[in-house]
């Protein structure tokens, strides 16, 4: 789930902002009226939609645009003449339709590139197939395992370590090599 961020000036806009789209069946994490309050917040998730308007409190969304991670998303509402390249902006008067999609469409998005990278990590190279195999034999040889209780504990020190199998191989063949 991506997080969404609403920030307004006026507190009453980003208010209603926010009525609207829990009344649509989302999630809204914050809601702040400075663009330094939406980076305190955006330091503490991956990933997210921050919908804004192009002046705020105390910077322009194209300051905080420049401060937010790559995998934020900006939705501007504000005149087209205020667009720019990178944020998807609509245009006031604001229609509910518009704002619900557009913020569903984005969360898609981000749905999608957050199962790529999910994908992408999941892949091992052969090179990484070679480091986990050369670690269970190792273990095997060294502790008398089988192939699926080396491959079992190898797992189970990557989740403790909270490292990926990979890097686990990496380690256990460092320090049994020693």
């Amino acid at each position: 789930m991506s997080h969404i961020i609403v920030v307004f000036p006026k507190r009453d806009n980003a208010v209603n902002i926010r009525n609207v789209l829990v009344r649509a069946g989302m999630e809204v994490s914050a809601v702040c009226l400075t663009g330094a309050k939406v980076l305190q917040y955006v330091d503490n998730w991956s990933d997210g939609i921050v919908v804004c308007g192009y002046r705020l409190q105390d910077m322009q969304y194209t300051e905080l645009r420049e401060a937010l991670p790559f995998s934020f998303d900006m939705l501007l509402v504000a005149p087209p003449s205020k667009w720019m390249e990178g944020v998807v902006g609509l245009p006031l008067p604001i229609k509910i339709y518009d704002l619900v999609s557009t913020v569903e469409m984005l969360q898609q998005s981000q749905e999608r590139a957050r199962k790529k990278r999910k994908e992408r990590s999941r892949k091992r190279n052969d090179a990484e197939k070679k480091l986990v195999d050369q670690a269970k034999a190792l273990l095997m040889e060294r502790n008398n395992m089988s192939e699926d209780e080396a491959h079992r504990y190898l797992q189970k020190s990557s989740m403790d370590s909270g490292t990926n199998l990979t890097e686990t191989a990496q380690m256990i063949l460092t320090i049994l090599n020693e």
